[in-house]
Parts: C-alpha cells; structure tokens; sequence
C-alpha cells in the first residue's frame, strides 16, 4: 500500500510540476520567436549577390515566391537547366550537381542536389529580428 502511495504522489507532484510555467527572461530564443517577421518584399532581379564567406552557396538574386520545387517538379531547371540557361542567360546548374557522394557523374541532377531551396535563398532587405555582429569574410580580411 505504501509503494501505491508513494508511486501517487510521485505523479501528482510530477503533472505539478510539469503544468508549472517557466520564465526564462528575455533570451534569445524568446525574442526571436515572440516577434513576427516583417513581410517584405524580394530583392527585385538584382545582379549577382556577393557571398560572405567561403564555400557558400550563391543567393538568389530574385523572388521565389510561387516557385515550386518538390519531389516531382523542380522549377527553377526552367532557367537554370543546363539546355535552358543559354537561353535564358541564367546562371546554368553547375557540374557538381550531377555527381554522387562517389564522384560518379550522373545524366541529370543528384538526388542530393535536387531541392535548391535548400541550400540557395533569396535575400531581402530587412531588419534582423535578433541583432548580431556577423562580419563578412572581406571585413575580417579588411581589419
């Protein structure tokens, strides 16, 4: 009878503190999820964006919005395929697109490579929601 006891208020004191709320005071976790991003609009066909530091992915340099990109439709080959971009003067898909993790090269896109949005985003101008003191590689070079 004790053990049911015990093994009772262990859970009551339990589901107490469970439902008890906690206030961690203004991290930045809260700041950034308590406040909504102002809606923007795109960057309108800019030029090529610079990039900040090494090895990133180029930006996206227009809206995306509307564009679809899923498993079955990638829409952003409409102007950047490698056919397509001579005629579009887009950029074209580089040729490390259509390699394995093996090297192997492949016909079409790597299935790796093939949701865009998932490396490559547009920019827009607008105030960031948590401040931060980020230098781009050419300051830090610069100092």
């Amino acid at each position: 009878m004790k053990n049911y006891l015990a093994l009772f208020l262990t859970a009551i004191a339990g589901i107490a503190v469970a439902q008890t709320p906690v206030h961690v005071g203004s991290s930045l976790k809260d700041a950034a999820e308590n406040v909504t991003p102002e809606f923007t609009n795109p960057l309108k066909d800019a030029e090529s964006i610079p990039t900040t530091f090494p090895h990133q992915p180029p930006l996206v340099p227009h809206s995306i919005r509307g564009l679809q990109v899923t498993k079955n439709v990638n829409q952003c080959l409409g102007c950047h395929g490698v056919e397509i971009s001579k005629t579009t003067g887009a950029p074209r898909v580089p040729k490390s697109h259509f390699m394995t993790r093996d090297g192997q090269m492949l016909d079409n896109e790597s299935p790796r490579r093939y949701f865009c949005l998932q490396c490559h985003v547009q920019q827009a101008n607008v105030n960031p929601i948590v401040q931060n003191k980020f230098d781009t590689i050419r300051q830090t070079q610069t100092k």
